[in-house]
């Protein structure tokens, strides 16, 4: 737009604005003429700078003649025939410029079929002034309005969706005050909602005004997108790489794919083979490269990077998303290795363990059993037996079986042997009938993995064994079952509480076991208010 039209338009929008509302309410009517004006300015002169700063964009003429067509209306009452009934059948003749900025917004050009229907439609409806003035009518309009503006929302792609997006808002705030309006109307009578409802709207477009101004002229939707994706790939936040890019370029068809050097060709994040489409065709391909050599390719609409800023930008987010993916790969791999090793060692220790009650069971124990019998056999076979020596003869089997008991303790403690042979539920059970606290015991899992029916039970026993020790508890209550894909373990005591994983051994291995088997281990033990063990494992994962 040249200076000189520009000079002449600013002052051509202000007398008719000033005279528009001297026609319609005079001077003295200010509650009316000074909101109902700045409606008519604002569009004007927002329209004017826009077009001025965005010459490439026809949403500046657009605002400007929504505002010029705007103060039409007023001149219904001039006393001249001619005006009076121009003026008088375009009370809603802005609405087509209007609704030909929502759907255009940001270039203001029209891109598809539905978008020329619509706005012809919207100059059409614009001039036939029985329609705006049927609430039903109205209602039909604004909404196939909102209706039209979220479809073109949704098919846009480049950097224009952001700047749609702002359009959809304005196009809703719109059309749902019109319909609130059209829809008190059928309720209440026009004249007890007129008043309040046109205050409302006109503030309703002075905001649209402004916001689709600063739009245009801020072009944040030009250039914070990729910056955004940038900032949220450095900060590893949540999301695949193709989600975040798409959401930023706007393009939902967008595809990813990475160099996979052994392979010589791309993949998806699956590790799929990702097939390029023909020179040609309807998609395009970009090819990210570092240092020479492919990184990653982009297949996406032709329109999403006509920017080479914004593809240079693309460019850096790729690189350093595919750098992010590799890193998480490679950390995900060592924690894995980690999981293994801790199986292993955890294994490796069981195997050990139960060597060692073999050893009890088998060694020591048999032996002292063995010397019991032959203890009874030499006191049954002497003729006589002093009182003194059978005495000792007494307080020896006393000891020996006391002795055996421990070994049995201990064995258990190495390895329940009963496990093995009784099951879970039976080994638990046992373990309950040694306690001297009353334990309430509910199991339902059947056929577990041994790792997960070992750690259950050293749980269990380690958690009776602390009720035993230091908790004072009058009731514990253990509850094993499945739940979904996860064998669930709480045991529970309303003994003094105050128990932590910081504090001692016992608990603390307790958690490694179960995390070596990709579970969860936790305390909850406010002081005074009990204990509760919490226990999860993975079944057929980590711990199958």
């Amino acid at each position: 737009m040249s200076r000189r039209f520009s000079r002449l338009v600013w002052p051509v929008g202000a007398a008719v604005g000033l005279a528009a509302e001297w026609s319609r309410f005079g001077w003295d009517d200010t509650r009316h003429w000074i909101p109902d004006l700045a409606v008519g300015w604002l569009f004007i002169a927002g329209g004017l700078v826009a077009w001025e700063r965005r010459r490439e964009s026809w949403s500046g003429p657009l605002l400007a003649a929504t505002g010029f067509s705007w103060f039409i209306g007023n001149f219904a009452q001039t006393g001249v025939f001619p005006i009076d009934w121009v003026a008088s059948h375009a009370v809603y003749l802005y609405l087509g410029p209007f609704a030909h900025l929502l759907l255009a917004y940001p270039s203001g050009r029209l891109s598809s079929q539905l978008t020329r229907g619509a706005v012809a439609v919207g100059y059409l409806t614009s001039v036939i002034t029985p329609i705006w003035r049927d609430e039903v009518a109205t209602i039909v309009l604004s909404v196939l309005l909102v209706a039209v503006s979220a479809r073109v929302y949704l098919h846009t792609v480049s950097r224009y969706r952001r700047a749609r997006l702002l359009a959809l808002w304005a196009t809703s705030a719109f059309s749902l005050v019109f319909c609130g309006y059209a829809g008190t109307r059928l309720v209440l009578s026009p004249p007890a909602v007129s008043g309040p409802f046109i205050l409302v709207y006109q503030v309703t477009l002075c905001v649209i005004a402004v916001c689709l101004v600063a739009g245009l002229l801020s072009s944040w939707w030009d250039r914070s997108a990729v910056t955004d994706l940038v900032v949220e790939l450095g900060e590893g936040r949540s999301g695949s790489l193709r989600d975040a890019l798409s959401r930023a370029l706007g393009d939902p068809t967008l595809e990813v794919g990475y160099w996979r050097s052994d392979e010589g060709s791309f993949v998806d994040h699956e590790g799929r083979s990702l097939s390029l489409p023909d020179p040609g065709t309807e998609r395009s391909v970009t090819i990210v490269e570092r240092d020479g050599q492919p990184v990653a390719v982009l297949v996406h609409d032709p329109a999403v990077l006509d920017d080479p800023g914004l593809l240079q930008a693309v460019s850096t987010a790729t690189q350093l998303g595919a750098s992010n993916a590799r890193l998480q790969a490679e950390v995900q791999a060592r924690i894995e290795r980690l999981r293994a090793s801790r199986r292993r060692i955890l294994e490796a220790g069981d195997e050990e363990r139960q060597r060692l009650e073999r050893r009890l069971h088998d060694g020591a124990e048999r032996r002292l059993v063995g010397l019991a019998e032959t203890v009874r056999d030499a006191g049954g076979q002497a003729n006589s037996i002093s009182p003194a020596t059978l005495e000792k003869i007494n307080r020896a089997e006393v000891q020996r079986e006391a002795t055996v008991e421990e070994l049995r303790e201990l064995g258990h403690g190495l390895h329940p042997r009963a496990l093995g042979e009784l099951g879970l539920e039976r080994a638990l059970a046992s373990l309950v009938d040694r306690s001297p606290a009353p334990v309430e015991l509910s199991v339902h899992a059947d056929d577990l993995p041994p790792r997960i029916a070992a750690a259950v039970y050293f749980v269990c026993s380690e958690g009776l064994a602390n009720v035993a020790k230091y908790a004072a508890a009058t009731r514990v209550v253990i509850s094993v079952q499945i739940r979904g894909n996860a064998l669930s373990l709480e045991i529970t005591d309303d003994g003094v509480g105050g128990a932590s994983l910081l504090q001692g051994t016992g608990l603390r291995g307790l958690a490694d076991r179960v995390e070596a088997l990709g579970g969860e281990f936790r305390v909850e033990s406010a002081s005074g208010k009990g204990t509760r063990l919490i226990c999860g494992i993975p079944i057929g994962g980590d711990g199958g």
